[in-house]
């Protein structure tokens, strides 16, 4: 029992808190574990006091920290001064009770060097925009601009502190989101900065380039002497070359710069803008050059391949200048993925393209609107085609000078060449494009006529070198080497465009059109032959033939085309047409889903035609063998009779004559591949025919009958026989109901009693039970 001495200096269990009581009930199980008490309050204590150390020195730090930025901001010194009371409340009730209170305290301390972080964060960025417009206000002070070399030292000085503290920002992107409100006030700080520093660099570059004499003369007859014009950027020397050379480095840094800026705020969304923008120190140098060449244009409005010629010149002779002095100075900028020969050759092409859109093109189409004046409207769209055609010779001109760089890095970004390419003037007017691709299918269609009323290109074949290969059995006529040829061409001109929107534009409008006129002009002849004759005449014939064969052909070729990279390109673009109109749409019959070449509804379109007119081919034999069989097929009595020999039913093979003398005269006018479809379609029809007006027809078939229609059909088979090795395999129900006719009288009464399992069993597998049925009850058996 307890001495009262030590009851009274234990507590109530009235004041002990819930979770004492849950600890000692975990320690204190029975009376023996009383004996572990001393040892439990020893292990109490050492805990308390290493508690107290901890906060102890957790409150050093904080009160370091506190005299540290007490200066710097009023709001933080008040909250570590709530913590700070925080804290010392938790010490005064520091006890067993402190064990449970643990996860709080850490997440005070989380918290507490969260602020630190940022603090210390906000007061590193505020030195670092502090340092940064110090900069910019010195450099604005015109005392100081007595000495440009230390101007451009206090430059390359605010460059590579905004570039520090584009790092610290950056660092908090990725690391601090919540900080979003911290990072907008220094970029708005550092926006106002950059937008003083810019200008003045700019201003400066233009001051330095006019000292070295740019923009050089662009022709000899612009100075006194002839002699050849000189590089100024080859022989400034001295401190002109240095201040340059350090002014064009402090653009690039301050372009690198800003496209780290872009990226990081653009973070999420497209970044194209941010990642490659034109070099601004190269832009400087073009824009005076475009200034100067006006000069010289205005004086060319109806010789524009001088104004080609003129710009290639200046792009070409100061190409190498690019490369060789300031290439190095981009790279020591560490300026990625810029090349100074490309860049200067994009700008140049810019500034071409631009002289094109505002004063060349306006010209030519206010000459088109002119509907009164036809010889006008005439001149005016040769015009356009002859300035389409040196863009086009330009920009291969322009794409050489790139290439000799080594790799080229514009003309890698998905195929797009619209940096270095004059044609990028028809990406902002597509109106001028379709106008374009108007000119160009009346042009090939004009030049196309001539050769569609020559009666020679379609009764003259395609021969030798002309046809491409695995397509000599086509035996097309020349008017389809014609259509591919202008078909070709504008091809071959839809691929100067640099994007594969443009292109898929252009050839939906000027290449697809041509295809269906070709088609038209087949359809036309088609009809024309049938309407006269109904294609019972042999020439009508022929042209039907010949209309296959150039369908055929043509389908072919664009076929192979089409298995070239930059047809299925143009097919995977068709699912987006936010660029077409609903009437192209309606013109070309373009489907909005599926993926594939461009070309594949045309082609749906060839093979369409070449399969109706095929069938049509077999239908006319067919009538015509139908007509003549007439007689043949109800003379019933015939198979009754009974005649000495070889009996053949003369009437049929008059039809037969006359089917194989119009076989003859399709065999000799179409191609072998279209050929056997017309055979086979033609044996389906003889085969039924045949089969549903005879064996169906409920003639009773005496012996002598069945050997008459088996000799008549050895004669049918024998004419199909020079198409194939096995011509009854095509006459599957004459065939089979021939079988049944041959079979003898027991045989037939099992085919009665066995059904279906019968049938199989005996190879009758292309008649119905019906059909069978009824052959085997006309088949007669004399005793």
């Amino acid at each position: 029992m307890d001495s009262p001495a030590i009851t009274g200096a234990l507590p109530s269990v009235q004041s002990l808190s819930p979770a004492i009581l849950s600890f000692l009930g975990g320690k204190f199980h029975s009376q023996n574990d009383l004996q572990q008490a001393p040892n439990l309050v020893s292990e109490l204590r050492v805990q308390s006091h290493n508690l107290d150390q901890a906060l102890a020195d957790l409150n050093q730090r904080l009160r370091s920290s506190l005299i540290a930025y007490a200066s710097h901001s009023d709001q933080i010194n008040s909250i570590i001064g709530d913590i700070k009371a925080e804290l010392t409340g938790l010490r005064s009730s520091t006890g067993v009770s402190g064990m449970y209170e643990l996860p709080a305290l850490a997440k005070e301390v989380a918290r507490v060097e969260t602020v630190r972080m940022y603090a210390e964060t906000a007061l590193k960025l505020d030195t670092l925009v502090g340092d940064i417009e110090d900069a910019v206000s010195s450099t604005i002070n015109r005392n100081l601009r007595k000495s440009s070399q230390k101007s451009e030292d206090v430059r390359l000085a605010a460059i590579n502190t905004l570039k520090l503290a584009e790092d610290v920002l950056t660092s908090v992107t990725k690391t601090r989101p919540q900080w979003a409100r911290l990072v907008s006030a220094v970029d708005h700080r550092v926006d106002r900065a950059l937008a003083i520093l810019r200008p003045q660099a700019i201003a400066d570059h233009r001051s330095l380039l006019a000292s070295l004499g740019w923009p050089p003369p662009l022709s000899t007859s612009d100075t006194k002497t002839s002699t050849e014009v000189s590089n100024p950027l080859f022989t400034m020397q001295g401190d002109l070359k240095h201040q340059y050379c350090d002014n064009f480095l402090a653009l690039c840094s301050l372009q690198e710069l800003q496209r780290h800026r872009k990226s990081r705020q653009l973070e999420g969304h497209n970044r194209e803008v941010a990642l490659h923008q034109p070099l601004w120190a190269i832009e400087e140098l073009v824009n005076p050059l475009s200034i100067a060449s006006q000069r010289h244009f205005s004086k060319w409005v109806d010789k524009p391949d001088f104004i080609f010629a003129l710009v290639y010149k200046v792009t070409r002779d100061y190409v190498d200048s690019m490369d060789e002095l300031l290439q190095p100075l981009v790279d020591e900028a560490m300026l990625s993925g810029y090349s100074c020969r490309e860049e200067w050759v994009s700008a140049m092409v810019t500034s071409l393209s631009t002289h094109l859109a505002k004063e060349v093109f306006p010209t030519y189409i206010a000459l088109l609107d002119e509907e009164n004046v036809p010889e006008t409207r005439s001149q005016a769209r040769i015009s356009w085609l002859h300035l389409v055609d040196l863009m086009i010779a330009f920009d291969k001109r322009v794409h050489s000078l790139v290439a000799q760089s080594g790799v080229s890095l514009l003309l890698q970004e998905d195929g797009n060449l619209q940096n270095v390419s004059s044609l990028s003037v028809f990406a902002d007017r597509p109106d001028w494009l379709d106008l374009w691709a108007e000119i160009e299918l009346s042009d090939t269609i004009d030049k196309l006529q001539r050769e569609i009323e020559d009666e020679r290109s379609w009764s003259i074949e395609i021969q030798g070198a002309a046809l491409p290969s695995g397509l000599e059995d086509y035996s097309s006529p020349a008017i389809c080497s014609a259509f591919l040829r202008r078909l070709s061409s504008i091809v071959d001109r839809c691929r100067s465009l640099p994007s594969i929107s443009l292109r898929s534009r252009f050839l939906r409008l000027s290449g697809v059109p041509i295809i269906q006129n070709f088609l038209d002009c087949l359809l036309l002849r088609c009809q024309e032959a049938e309407g006269l004759t109904a294609l019972t005449d042999d020439d009508a014939l022929v042209k039907v033939t010949k209309s296959v064969n150039a369908a055929h052909y043509f389908e072919s070729a664009v076929k192979e085309w089409c298995e070239d990279v930059f047809f299925l390109e143009m097919g995977m673009n068709r699912g987006d047409q936010s660029g077409i109109t609903v009437a192209e749409n309606r013109l070309t019959g373009e489907s909005m889903e599926g993926t594939g070449s461009i070309l594949d509804e045309e082609i749906g379109k060839l093979e369409e035609f070449r399969t109706e007119w095929v069938e049509k081919l077999s239908t006319v034999v067919l009538r015509g063998f139908d007509a003549r069989c007439r007689d043949y097929i109800k003379n019933r009595k015939q198979w009754q009779e009974k005649e000495e020999g070889m009996a053949v039913s003369r009437s049929f093979v008059g039809a037969l004559d006359y089917l194989l003398g119009k076989m003859s005269v399709v065999e000799g006018g179409l191609n072998k591949m279209d050929f056997v479809g017309v055979w086979r379609t033609l044996a389906i029809g003889v085969d039924r025919l045949i089969f549903n007006g005879i064996l169906m027809s409920n003639s009773k078939f005496y012996d002598g009958g069945v050997e008459r229609l088996g000799n008549d059909l050895a004669v049918l088979f024998g004419v199909f026989g020079a198409w194939c090795l096995r011509p009854e395999g095509f006459f599957p129900k004459l065939s089979e109901g021939l079988k049944l006719l041959r079979m003898g009288e027991k045989q037939l009464l099992g085919s009665i009693e066995g059904g279906e399992r019968w049938f199989k069993e005996n190879g009758i597998r292309h008649l119905s039970g019906s059909e069978a049925e009824k052959i085997v009850k006309n088949r007669v058996f004399i005793t």
